[in-house]
């Protein structure tokens, strides 16, 4: 018993020197438009740079030149149901960056602006495509399809673009604008990742020129951010990710040992900011589960981390994270799983799923 309150401090003295984990960013000194930022840091590296806290947002400064330079902030397409916009039927030039709201005409979708008046449709669910045969801005077309109906109609994929092309040319035989659900309002990070923060200059995001779709930081703010149009020519900042999911179905050891021969390590997850990054990519898993590097010391009657560090964050899904009575038999292993809550939960180390190694 002597010796309980000594463990317990050097446990806390481990779990208070391990840092958070930061992304590596890299500053291109080439100047290119947003999208063409994009494809290079893709090709490149990760992704244009994501920012996820301040924390990201130092880390990101000690690696540029106080100039204004693009990230990988961009408004998004979605659907008004909230569903996100995987297919686009654009017609020629289009979306040319000055409007916000979008309409049909001839199957083809073009953004217009929100304030015109358009005839639109509506999706209800028991009778499918409902035509308005009224002249309304966007929102108030919005408006009615939500309260006499479910929402503006929303395309999945050119099947949906098919028929909804054939209901209206059935309705409409003048050509004339069909306002449908989409619409670009939402900031997005280029590689999807899910992350509220901004760090927006005062008075920003401001749309000042009707089409400033993508962010920039600022020269001489400290890093802050300001919306800009998307085809101006600036330097950029890419990102890389540590991280990697590997789709080979292995047992625990087998992926341990795959990460060590071809990364680091099999991934430590030792704070909110690293479980937020595991969460990101675990999305791209084929299985259930995914291996982490999380084992149980049966001995110790504790979890520990491959890298050999103590769990200090702890993320586990209800009725695991205890070490099971016949611990040595099964060797539990640490997984989290890719879809719901993306918690961690115990497995026997023979099952086979994939796993996320660090080059960490």
């Amino acid at each position: 018993m002597a010796h309980t309150p000594y463990f317990l401090l050097l446990f806390i003295a481990l779990c208070s020197i391990s840092e958070c984990v930061q992304r590596q960013y890299h500053f291109i000194n080439e100047k290119m438009e947003w999208t063409e930022a994009q494809r290079y840091c893709r090709e490149k590296y990760t992704d244009l740079a994501t920012v996820n806290n301040m924390s990201d947002m130092n880390q990101l400064m000690k690696s540029v030149n106080d100039v204004r330079l693009w990230i990988g902030l961009q408004r998004k397409w979605q659907w008004s149901s909230g569903d996100p916009a995987l297919f686009l039927n654009w017609g020629y030039n289009q979306p040319d960056g000055k409007n916000l709201c979008a309409f049909m005409r001839n199957g083809e979708w073009y953004d217009g602006k929100c304030s015109d008046s358009c005839i639109f449709v509506c999706y209800n669910m028991s009778r499918g495509l409902v035509y308005v045969n009224q002249m309304m801005n966007w929102k108030s077309a919005q408006s009615y399809c939500r309260q006499n109906h479910i929402d503006l109609v929303s395309v999945r994929n050119q099947n949906d673009n098919q028929q909804l092309e054939k209901f209206i040319n059935d309705r409409n035989s003048s050509g004339s604008a069909v306002w449908i659900g989409l619409f670009r309002d939402t900031w997005q990070w280029s590689d999807q990742s899910n992350s509220s923060f901004r760090n927006w200059l005062t008075g920003e995001p401001n749309n000042n020129e009707g089409n400033e779709n993508c962010t920039g930081l600022k020269e001489n703010t400290q890093g802050h951010w300001a919306d800009i149009s998307c085809h101006y020519q600036f330097s950029f900042a890419c990102h890389e990710d540590k991280l990697i999911v590997i789709q080979q179905n292995l047992s625990w050891s087998e992926a341990l040992r795959y990460c060590r021969q071809h990364h680091v390590d099999l991934v430590s997850v030792q704070s909110v900011e690293m479980q937020r990054r595991v969460m990101n990519v675990v999305k791209l898993a084929s299985t259930e589960a995914v291996w982490l590097g999380l084992h149980n010391y049966c001995s110790m009657n504790m979890w520990l981390w491959v890298s050999g560090d103590m769990v200090c964050y702890q993320n586990w899904a209800p009725g695991n994270g205890s070490t099971p009575e016949n611990c040595k038999l099964e060797n539990r292993k640490g997984a989290v799983q890719s879809g719901g809550d993306q918690t961690w939960i115990s497995l026997p180390e023979s099952h086979r799923l994939n796993f996320i190694c660090t080059n960490y």
